[in-house]
């Protein structure tokens, strides 16, 4: 793979992750930063509760199909060289472009490098390269979320099954520890609001085990 085809899968995924969505929907249907309402993270959980359910689900559509774009990108740009280095069966173009795509929605060009936390771009990269994962993880998140009614827990907590299906599933320790560093992108920046909400919420219980959906700080 030449030089110029690796720099355009990597500029490439980055201007993909990098695209705003929950900052266009909200600034479009609300006028408003999404950045300085609710939680102020750029993401669908936010633009669900402070825009409206449909345009939530909007951006995680697209937020989610971000990363499987910067992949598939990769992956064209890989054939079109005619020369890929391979790891555990996948080309390392394509796990470098998920990776960048993920850190272009949280520090995203468009926006002076102040993005969101890059969950659902995660879900995009992994379920292409893993789609093993996708049922799994699907049924991880109802039953969390039956059992905490919180869905980012929910969803974070299907996440995290990834590196055991790379394991289980794709007996592949570089798939392993890919999604275990992809994922280490969002939780690291979940740090903080973690903390803020256990000082709203007074305690770690009422923090992970809401009394409904709409029960949030």
């Amino acid at each position: 793979m030449t030089g110029l085809v690796i720099a355009l899968a990597i500029i490439g995924a980055y201007l993909i992750g990098s695209l705003p969505t929950a900052y266009l929907v909200s600034r479009l249907r609300r006028g408003i930063d999404i950045r300085d309402v609710g939680t102020r993270n750029m993401g669908a959980m936010n633009v669900f509760y402070t825009v409206g359910v449909a345009y939530g689900i909007l951006v995680l559509v697209v937020d989610i199909a971000k990363g499987v774009a910067a992949v598939l990108l990769a992956r064209w740009l890989g054939v079109l060289s005619g020369v890929e280095p391979v790891v555990a069966g996948v080309p390392v173009i394509e796990l470098v472009a998920g990776g960048v795509a993920v850190i272009g929605h949280g520090l995203p060009v468009f926006l002076r490098f102040r993005g969101g936390k890059g969950g659902a771009t995660c879900i995009g990269v992994l379920g292409l390269l893993m789609p093993w994962a996708l049922p799994f993880g699907i049924g991880i998140f109802v039953i969390a979320l039956l059992i905490t009614r919180y869905p980012t827990l929910s969803y974070s907590l299907a996440l995290a099954c990834t590196p055991f299906v790379a394991w289980l599933r794709y007996e592949s320790g570089a798939l392993v520890i890919f999604s275990a560093v992809l994922l280490l992108i969002p939780a690291t920046r979940y740090v903080p609001r973690v903390k803020e909400m256990r000082t709203k919420a007074g305690n770690w219980r009422h923090v992970f085990q809401r009394k409904g959906l709409q029960d949030r700080f």
